[in-house]
C-alpha cells in the first residue's frame, strides 16, 4: 500500500482486497452516474461481468487497483484485464486531477511484468476506450499513445420501459425461464462457451458460472434463458439492475448457432424487458458491435434506439 499526494489532497492506493471492495465499486458507479448521466460511467452490469472475467482467469488483487481518500471513501478503481485491456473509473469530483495518470502507470507496470513472465499471452495491443462524447477521456488516451481502432467499437442503445411490449410468440415446443427456475449451470456455461469461444468471454466452466451467480448484484431471475424443444439452453440474456438510477442493462446476449434466427433470442430479451419493468427500472440499455447488423436489427425491432457509441482505442508498446 502506498500513500501519495496530488494537488494537495491525500490518497491511499491499494490492491483489491475482497467482496466488500466490489460492493464499494458498485456503489461508487451508481452514485457517480446519478451525478452525471447515463453514459459517463459504466453500468454496474458491465463492472460485474468484467470483474467475473478477472476472477475466472486472473487474480483480482493483482489486476484491480483502488484509490481511497483520507476518509476511507473509495474514489477510483482501475482494472487490467485479459487481452490485455485497461479501464479506470473515478468519482466526478476527483476526475482529471492525476488519478487517471497513476492508474495507467500502474497498469503499464503490471503489464510489463506479465509480458516478462508470459509474452505469448500478453503481447497483444493494450485496449481501452471511451464513449464518443467523453472528450477529456479521449484526449487522455490519445496523449498517452492510444489510437482509435474500430475493431471493438460498439453502439449503446436505450429503450424506455414505460411502453408495453407487444406479446411475443413462443416457438412450438420452446419455453422461456430463468436460472431462478432451476439451475442448469452446466448447460448455462456450455451455452456461453459455444457462443463466445475462442474469445475470453467464452472461456468458462460450470464452476466459474456458479461463482458468477454468487456475486453481489447478480439476480438469477434476470439470467433469462430460452429452452429448445430438446430441453437445451438455446439462447440467453444476462440482465443487471441499477436500483439508484433505475436503469437496467442487458449483456452478454447469445444464441447457440444451431438455434439462431428462430425467435429465441427475441423471446429471452422480451422476457427480460418484462422482468426489468417488475424491478421498477424505467429504461433499459444494451450494446453491440457497430457492424453487427443482425443484432442491431433485432434490438431496434424491440424498441431500442442508438443513443451513444463506445469507441475502442489501442496502443502498441
Amino acid at each position: 500500500m502506498t500513500t501519495q499526494k496530488q494537488h494537495d489532497y491525500p490518497l491511499i492506493s491499494r490492491h483489491y482486497a475482497g467482496e466488500s471492495d466490489l460492493k464499494s465499486m458498485l456503489s461508487m458507479l451508481m452514485e457517480a452516474r446519478a451525478r452525471t448521466n447515463d453514459w459517463h460511467y459504466a453500468h454496474v452490469g458491465e463492472l460485474l461481468f468484467n470483474f467475473f472475467m478477472v476472477a475466472c482467469h486472473l487474480n483480482p488483487s493483482e489486476h484491480i487497483r483502488l484509490w481511497d481518500n483520507d476518509a476511507g471513501q473509495l474514489i477510483a478503481y482501475a482494472i487490467l484485464g485479459e487481452d490485455p485491456s485497461f479501464d479506470c473509473q473515478v468519482r466526478p469530483e476527483y476526475e482529471w486531477r492525476g488519478i487517471e495518470t497513476d492508474a495507467l502507470a500502474w497498469a503499464e507496470t503490471q503489464l510489463n511484468k506479465l509480458r516478462q513472465l508470459d509474452d505469448n499471452r500478453w503481447d497483444s495491443e493494450l485496449v481501452s476506450g471511451s464513449r464518443q462524447d467523453d472528450f477529456r477521456r479521449i484526449a487522455f488516451l490519445e496523449e498517452h499513445g492510444f489510437h482509435y481502432s474500430g475493431k471493438f467499437a460498439e453502439v449503446n442503445m436505450l429503450r424506455t420501459l414505460s411502453a408495453v411490449l407487444p406479446a411475443l410468440e413462443v416457438p412450438n415446443g420452446c419455453q422461456v425461464r430463468s436460472m431462478a427456475d432451476g439451475e442448469d449451470i452446466d448447460g448455462r456455461a456450455a451455452a456461453q462457451r459455444e457462443v463466445w469461444q475462442p474469445w475470453t468471454v467464452g472461456n468458462i466452466n460450470a464452476v466459474d458460472y456458479a461463482y458468477l451467480m454468487r456475486l453481489p448484484g447478480y439476480h438469477p431471475d434476470l439470467d433469462v434463458v430460452s429452452i429448445a424443444p430438446d430441453g437445451s439452453i438455446a439462447a440467453y440474456v444476462n440482465g443487471w439492475i441499477d436500483p439508484v438510477n433505475l436503469i437496467g442493462d442487458i449483456g452478454p446476449v447469445g444464441a447457440r448457432p444451431a438455434y439462431r434466427r428462430q425467435g429465441l433470442t427475441r423471446l429471452a430479451i422480451g422476457e427480460t424487458i418484462r422482468r426489468m419493468q417488475k424491478y421498477g427500472m424505467n429504461r433499459l440499455c444494451i450494446s453491440t458491435g457497430v457492424s453487427n447488423t443482425p443484432a442491431l436489427n433485432l434490438y431496434s425491432s424491440l424498441g431500442f434506439s442508438i443513443v451513444n457509441r463506445y469507441l475502442d482505442y489501442t496502443r502498441t508498446d
